[in-house]
């Protein structure tokens, strides 16, 4: 369905990023990944996704925090795969703690990586989008994009920031052939939430099982995770012909939380 297209995927040495780009290279779509880690197991990663599905497959370790790396990874994208037709914004960090105890130096690194490198990609990516008349910019939010949640002030702030950034984004563009989307996931069992569920088996002395079913059962109607792969075939449905006029909304896959 995407052969052709290439896209940006940041975020994506692990986790939701990983899913996707893996999904949009299942689709024929080359893919520029982004993220940290070991460089031999980014190359593995990386060569895996492109033997496997028969597509380009590059690599670019912009740190998210800084506006002239990622314009240079849009720009390193266009280079190297030709254009940028998707650009996915995954990039994501958190930090827990009361609004009184909350470090001024992570309340700004929050904002940055989860806000402010989505506006900086999508203010590099979106003139060569307009200048093909197609793209596809999906902002990887949060359910906490649409309520709130204690301890988790940057957070919040960054994800309900992403779904108004996606709103202007998807009217600025609304005749360019360029559509913007936020999927809000509720719980989805990566490592950054597998740690609290550690914290909380620890906290509550019981097994790290049933610290992720009782998670599960505070929020959400659904007692059952969001797998990254859902998440990542959500992602390819809104590149297909059949979103071509979903845009400029929050679309929760969340397990019935904001539903309650």
């Amino acid at each position: 369905m995407l052969e052709g297209r290439a896209a940006v995927v940041t975020g994506s040495t692990s986790g939701i990023g990983r899913a996707i780009a893996e999904a949009l290279a299942a689709e024929g779509c080359a893919v520029m990944l982004n993220g940290f880690g070991e460089a031999e197991e980014i190359e593995r990663q990386r060569a895996g996704i492109a033997d496997a599905h028969g597509v380009r497959v590059a690599y670019n370790p912009a740190d998210m925090t800084r506006p002239d790396e990622i314009a240079a990874l849009i720009a390193a994208a266009e280079a190297e795969l030709g254009a940028v037709d998707v650009l996915v914004n995954n990039a994501g960090i958190q930090h827990v703690a009361p609004i009184e105890a909350f470090p001024a130096e992570r309340w700004d690194a929050v904002i940055a990586v989860d806000l402010s490198a989505a506006f900086h990609a999508i203010s590099a990516a979106l003139p060569g989008m307009k200048r093909g008349g197609w793209g596809r910019i999906i902002n990887i939010a949060s359910v906490q994009g649409l309520v709130g949640s204690i301890h988790k002030a940057a957070y919040v702030a960054a994800k309900h920031g992403l779904v108004g950034l996606t709103k202007v984004v998807a009217l600025e563009a609304a005749e360019s052939g360029v559509n913007c989307v936020a999927i809000c996931p509720g719980w989805v069992r990566t490592p950054l939430i597998e740690k609290q569920i550690e914290a909380r088996a620890d906290a509550d002395g019981i097994d790290v099982e049933e610290a992720g079913v009782a998670m599960l059962k505070d929020k959400q109607a659904l007692p059952r995770f969001t797998t990254v792969e859902q998440i990542g075939q959500l992602a390819v449905y809104l590149c297909s012909d059949a979103a071509s006029t979903i845009t400029g909304v929050a679309l929760p896959i969340d397990g019935g939380w904001t539903a309650q």
